[in-house]
């Protein structure tokens, strides 16, 4: 009668998953708030000519960019066409940020009564509305994820590093990101099941499906690489 058995098993558990609705979003709209009265973090406008750090204007190019040549660029680009709404070609800056230069991951185990929860963190990013927003367990670029800035390793980022890989990879697949701000950049999305996670920083906290779906019901909670990949669990 079905002819594809497996995803129709996909499909009912995701189902199941779903209408867990034992633990409720109260405490975790609690936990986030707490993180944002406390978040140790102030940003402020400047001119992009006050921009340090290695970020410069490259007289050759006339890209914005970084010493090193990573992280990103600020190019411009020239379009000729008569399909968009302005009825002609444009100008504009772009954000070129490597074809294939970020992996979204998001961690998956299973709690104590079986139920899948999802490594949820509470990221803090310079142009978040609201500052912080709720995002997948691994949000980075490779460069970052190489160390370009002389930091440290993002955290669990062993789990979606191929050099590293631990847990089981359920899936990973390439996604375009935004063709208005960025120049022909694509994202891996990756789902990693694991056993082994156990003590977690205070900005990140396990949610199941059914919590997930239902912080997506409200403003300004959850940033769009996470909300990327729910779309498809």
């Amino acid at each position: 009668m079905f002819k594809n058995k497996e995803n129709i098993e996909q499909r009912f558990n995701q189902f199941l998953e779903c209408i867990n609705d034992e633990k409720g979003i109260d405490e975790v709209l609690n936990w986030l708030q707490d993180i944002k009265d406390n978040l140790p973090t102030k940003v402020f406008e400047i001119k992009l000519s006050e921009v340090n750090d290695g970020w410069r204007m490259n007289d050759e190019t006339g890209n914005f960019e970084h010493k090193t040549g990573g992280f990103f660029k600020v190019i411009g680009v020239k379009t000729e066409t008569n399909i968009r709404e302005s009825g002609k070609g444009w100008n504009q800056p772009i954000v070129d940020q490597g074809t294939e230069s970020s992996v979204v991951g998001l961690a998956r185990q299973l709690d104590i009564d079986g139920t899948p929860r999802y490594l949820i963190e509470a990221k803090f990013e310079p142009g978040n509305y609201d500052e912080v927003l709720l995002s997948p367990t691994l949000q980075v670029t490779y460069d970052n994820l190489n160390k370009l800035h002389d930091g440290r390793k993002p955290l669990f980022s062993e789990y979606f590093d191929s050099r590293e890989q631990r847990g089981i990879v359920k899936f990973e697949h390439w996604y375009p990101e935004d063709g208005g701000r960025f120049y022909k950049k694509r994202v891996k999305n990756m789902l990693v099941e694991t056993n082994d996670i156990s003590d977690i920083p205070k900005n990140f906290i396990w949610l199941n499906m059914y919590q997930l779906k239902e912080l997506l019901k409200l403003d300004n909670i959850m940033n769009p690489h996470l909300r990327s990949i729910i779309s498809y669990l």
